[in-house]
């Protein structure tokens, strides 16, 4: 194993994840195979007229040549879907954008402009809802997030009259945030004596001991491995179906209050501690985080189609 690098055998998978000793990111989510496996549980759940109008929009990303670049005709406007889940994240890495910070403390943190805004917007990822288990003082959750920001994009996408580059922006950001809500580490931050200013979503819940870096926030971000666009397709076709009932909930105060939850019960289980660590996961720690991992992803694709098949046009199926 290089110096420096934490490399983990996923649940039985084939693929390794292996994880720098960089600083960890608050803002990442459901690493891009996660995002494209919701992705494409939400496609296949669209509406005709609902697949053409977001195809439609996102061939206005500035991006959008390069995700069909080599790909068949007939494929390009799934695969752009799929690729633009991950676009929030990749424009972390793109010289154009300016990474603005990790809280909103801007004039122009809650604008809503468009490809025109070269702004990362990290802090739309998550919504740290805290908690604590010893009394620790709370603090207000800060604005905008996760949750403001679908709400105040899905009302843009669903307006004919908007500017069709920023509903093709709103629909990028659509496609990421709701993966991102139904990520549990993306919606809790936990405040104890030792960590006093929260864990910022397991970002500082170690698991494994310096110079390693590997972190919880890091553990359930890959909870479904890695793989290609084409995989991501695959994985999703064998993914079972939620409850018809939990699907037609598109308020977005419940995603956020079952990720929560999630993360409460499940997440900061055992061998979990009350510290930041380093904790050693178990098997059986490993088995349950891909069973729910596995699980919101399908009821956030799910979700997506609804929230998609509302503002674009043509019912769910």
């Amino acid at each position: 194993m290089h110096h420096g690098r934490a490399c983990l055998q996923w649940l039985g998978l084939s693929t390794l994840l292996c994880l720098g000793s960089g600083r960890s990111e608050p803002a990442t989510a459901w690493n891009d195979f996660g995002h494209r496996v919701i992705a494409a549980v939400a496609w296949q759940h669209l509406t005709p007229v609902a697949r053409a109008q977001a195809s439609a929009l996102l061939r206005l990303n500035p991006d959008h040549p390069r995700w069909v670049a080599g790909v068949a005709a007939d494929q390009q406007d799934a695969i752009a879907f799929l690729s633009a889940a991950s676009w929030p994240d990749a424009i972390k890495h793109e010289a154009a954008y300016l990474n603005d910070g990790e809280r909103p403390q801007y004039p122009d943190a809650n604008q809503n402009s468009g490809y025109q805004d070269l702004a990362e917007h990290r802090y739309w990822h998550y919504v740290d809802v805290p908690f604590s288990a010893d009394g620790t003082a709370l603090p207000a959750i800060p604005a905008p997030n996760a949750a403001t920001r679908i709400e105040d994009f899905r009302k843009v996408l669903a307006d004919p009259r908007a500017a069709p580059s920023t509903r093709s922006y709103d629909l990028a950001w659509l496609l990421h945030l709701v993966g991102d809500i139904h990520q549990p580490l993306h919606a809790a931050s936990r405040f104890s004596q030792e960590l006093p200013e929260g864990d910022l979503g397991g970002n500082r819940i170690r698991l494994c001991a310096p110079p390693c870096r590997l972190t919880l926030h890091q553990f359930w971000d890959a909870a479904l491995g890695n793989g290609t666009l084409t995989e991501a397709q695959a994985f999703a076709r064998q993914l079972p179906a939620p409850p018809a009932r939990r699907i037609a909930d598109t308020r977005t105060q419940d995603w956020l209050n079952e990720g929560s939850r999630i993360a409460r019960r499940v997440v900061y289980q055992a061998p979990i501690g009350p510290g930041s660590g380093p904790y050693a996961l178990t098997p059986r720690y490993r088995e349950q985080a891909r069973a729910v991992a596995r699980s919101q992803v399908a009821l956030a694709g799910r979700r997506l189609a609804v929230l998609l098949n509302t503002a674009l046009g043509g019912d769910s199926f």
